[in-house]
């Protein structure tokens, strides 16, 4: 009985021996739910505090600041708290103790640190054996301290490289992406991309983080691909629902970066933040909202909106104001009492703003036409400071490009010298913007009328020379591609359009279907027809079709298109194209497609998402394409549904004429007979409007109209209408009669460096013959030319042009 009781005391002292060894101090750590408490548990316990209390105590203290709201956070004054210095010190003291993870876990702290910067020391000796998690939070770590392009990151990209194969997590993978996303080769990007589209497969779509990650990492490496974008979208999509506002304008943003519009994206998020305005009342919350939902929002609700910032503006932050007033100025907002406020709340926040900051101010006020001298002149010095001291490329040309949208005294030799200093530094856009400043600077510069001002002609011709520099030693196309994305304007065409298409031509064998669509959007923006590289883009894409993304056929298609280049392989091309999108065509945004009763329902809610510029411009072209299949297609009958919409348009559309065609509207009245034998401004059946009209009888002889021209040409130049104007009321023709369109072409008709006729113009040809013209098209080449320099020659022009017989 004596050996039962032992062995039974035996037991019980086995089993609950553990409370005489608990950890007390852990526990009590355990059950804090307050920052105040876990430092009152380490004030009491300093002298009993191991490495394992140290971690906790400090996980709980970072844990506790990420749970609450951005607004709510007090990371500073936790880090003065005298318990906190007493962490930090033990920490420092039991480094080599820590183990892998606790050493990570640790990280979460200042970027000066000097505990940190011990803690980074240390996790290199370990760094390749770290666990993916940890690796993975390390990363995070020094892109927090900006170590982004360190050799430590190196380390990591090359350990993600050689371990990728056996990430199993999504979310590991994804945060591994964004830290080393500066520093991966073409090739490991493409890996990544791979595995990345295949864990999001195997993920819980509830998890929007991950594919937002993903759309991050290609913003971060300017990377549209267009398959893993859709895929991330359609899981982002599902969780619109949860979102909120902060974590919707973050999505919003990637996707601009990225140019990636999806019209299902914008009416779901629309919807979701309007159901936030009664929840988005305090200033962090409601300033992500205003952002995101006023460039989209009916005017009644952007009024509401508007309101309400009103009344919150006096609470904003600096950086809240900012972003306010750049939504102002997207939405073309006129709320001048709003305007007034913000720039009060920036004005007194002025010494908290980086340079590139108060360039975006300064923008968005201008842009907004918002009148206050006083604050331009002060934003124009603080820039014209910053600009004197920065040494950053991308901050010399933004702080360049805002101060020469400002009126102002000529630009001392200081900022000169920084932009000369740097232009060495610059890509081929930063340079171009330089280059619209300076010459914008020489022109409003009185001593330019005498001489150009030794100072602006240095600097010209150092970017003119870094210009041709940076072209003859590119060796990357793709590279090349990036930086004249945006390109465009005078300097660009004058002096580097010729050199840019010689180093294009030169990389001729590095056009493949993955840079096919971004080679022909630059061919079409800047009108420029060159056979070669045409040739090249339609042998590629017929060859590698299947390869390429369906909606990249429509960038593919556009200079052929709008450059009227017709090459042997055209037919193929067109046909392989609309192979190859026609399955897809139900994933197309409403903007790209033709017409049906689902496609103009999408659209017109599509239409209500759009800024003002592109949705004018979606309507434009909807009319465009109307009136097309209406006369090009009459078999398929779809109707003109645009002829309210014309008629605004109309009027608005033509109000004066250039000095060429009152020349011509002259000469014209005096090779027909008489001025009541032309019209001017002719109105036609589907809205075309033609620059001249007259009728010749069967034997060619001009017929005077009946009654008057609706409309006539002032001295001015100005166009008057009548009240029929725009009726397309048309007189009937004598048997055997013609109307002839005489139509001047300026040099928008055609491509700049050929006296090729551009597909607009040729379109807008054929439809006027469908309707019923002989169609006189005057090139302007010809008509200012030196072999037509006197009145006899252009009425001889005229006559041999219009009284011509018609072809059979």
């Amino acid at each position: 009985m004596f050996r039962v009781q032992c062995v039974n005391s035996f037991i019980r002292r086995l089993l609950h021996g553990g409370a005489g060894h608990r950890d007390q101090v852990l526990e009590q750590l355990r059950v804090c739910s307050a920052e105040d408490q876990v430092f009152d548990v380490v004030g009491k316990n300093k002298a009993k505090l191991t490495v394992n209390h140290v971690s906790k105590a400090v996980g709980m203290l970072w844990q506790f600041q990420k749970e609450k709201p951005q607004m709510l956070r007090t990371v500073e004054l936790i880090k003065r708290h005298p318990q906190f210095l007493t962490l930090r010190v033990l920490a420092e003291n039991k480094i080599a103790l820590m183990d892998d993870l606790m050493l990570v876990d640790m990280l979460n702290m200042d970027q000066h640190d000097s505990l940190v910067q011990q803690l980074v020391s240390e996790a290199w000796l370990r760094i390749d054996r770290f666990p993916l998690a940890s690796l993975s939070k390390f990363s995070i770590c020094l892109s927090d301290q900006h170590l982004q392009h360190s050799p430590l990151m190196g380390h990591i990209t090359s350990i993600v490289d050689q371990r990728l194969s056996s990430i199993d997590d999504a979310r590991i993978l994804t945060t591994l992406m964004i830290s080393v996303s500066s520093l991966v080769s073409p090739r490991l990007r493409d890996a990544l991309i791979s595995r990345a589209d295949h864990l999001l497969e195997t993920m819980d779509p509830s998890n929007y983080n991950n594919p937002r990650r993903v759309v991050q990492f290609l913003r971060n490496i300017k990377h549209s691909y267009q398959p893993l974008l859709e895929k991330c979208n359609r899981i982002i999509l599902r969780n619109i629902p949860r979102l909120d506002a902060e974590n919707i304008s973050i999505i919003m943003g990637l996707y601009q970066s990225l140019q990636f519009n999806n019209c299902d994206f914008r009416l779901a998020v629309k919807q979701r933040l309007t159901e936030l305005i009664d929840s988005s009342i305090d200033p962090f919350s409601f300033t992500k909202l205003f952002v995101a939902l006023a460039p989209m929002a009916s005017q009644e609700l952007k009024d509401g909106l508007e309101n309400t910032a009103l009344l919150l503006a006096d609470e904003l932050s600096a950086h809240q104001a900012l972003a306010v007033a750049e939504a102002l100025e997207e939405t073309q907002s006129r709320n001048l009492s709003l305007f007034n406020k913000i720039a009060s709340v920036i004005q007194r926040n002025l010494h908290v703003y980086k340079p590139v900051e108060v360039a975006r101010i300064t923008q968005a006020l201008f842009l907004m036409q918002y009148q206050n001298p006083e604050l331009f002149t002060k934003l124009r010095n603080i820039l014209v400071k910053f600009l004197e001291r920065s040494f950053y490329p991308y901050e010399v040309t933004m702080l360049t490009r805002v101060l020469s949208m400002l009126p102002g005294p000529r630009l001392d030799e200081g900022a000169i010298s920084r932009m000369h200093a740097v232009v060495t530094q610059c890509n081929l856009n930063d340079l171009n913007t330089i280059s619209y400043a300076v010459a914008k600077w020489v022109r409003n510069d009185p001593s330019y009328r005498h001489n150009t001002p030794s100072k602006y002609v240095r600097l010209l011709q150092s970017l003119n020379r870094c210009g041709h520099e940076r072209l003859r030693t590119a060796d990357r196309l793709d590279l090349v591609l990036e930086e004249l994305k945006y390109i465009s304007g005078e300097w660009f065409e004058e002096m580097l359009l010729e050199e840019t298409m010689v180093t294009l031509k030169r990389m001729m064998d590095q056009i493949q279907w993955t840079n096919v669509p971004e080679l022909a959007l630059f061919l079409t923006r800047i009108n420029h027809l060159c056979p070669p590289l045409m040739d090249r883009i339609a042998s590629v894409a017929i060859k590698d079709i299947d390869k390429i993304h369906h909606s990249a056929t429509y960038a593919i298609l556009l200079p052929f298109s709008v450059l009227n280049y017709d090459s042997e392989q055209a037919d193929e091309l067109y046909d392989v194209c609309i192979k190859r999108f026609t399955p897809h065509i139900s994933s197309f945004d409403p903007h790209l497609l033709i017409f049906s009763i689902d496609f103009l329902g999408k659209l017109d809610a599509q239409l209500e998402t759009l800024p003002d510029a592109l949705n004018m411009r979606t309507r434009l072209r909807l009319m465009e394409l109307n009136r097309a299949v209406c006369l090009e297609c009459p078999e398929f009958q779809v109707p003109w549904f645009h002829e309210r919409y014309c008629q605004p348009l109309q009027r608005k559309g033509n109000s004066t004429v250039s000095p060429v065609q009152q020349q011509i509207h002259k000469i014209l009245g005096e090779v027909l007979g008489g001025i009541n034998c032309v019209r001017v401004a002719v109105v036609t059946p589907y809205f075309y409007t033609v620059d001249f009209e007259c009728t010749l009888d069967k034997h060619l002889k001009p017929l005077p109209y009946s009654e008057p021209s609706t409309l006539h040409i002032s001295d001015r130049g100005q166009v008057h209408w009548g009240k029929s104007s725009v009726e397309n009321i048309r007189d009937e023709l004598p048997p055997g009669a013609q109307r002839v369109a005489v139509d001047f072409l300026d040099s928008k008709s055609f491509c700049k460096n050929s006296p090729r006729m551009k597909g607009e113009a040729l379109m807008r040809k054929r439809h006027l013959e469908i309707l019923g013209y002989r169609v006189v098209q005057i090139p302007h080449f010809e008509w200012n030319s030196m072999e037509l320099s006197t009145p006899d020659a252009w009425k001889e022009y005229l006559k041999k042009n219009i009284f011509r017989e018609r072809s059979s």
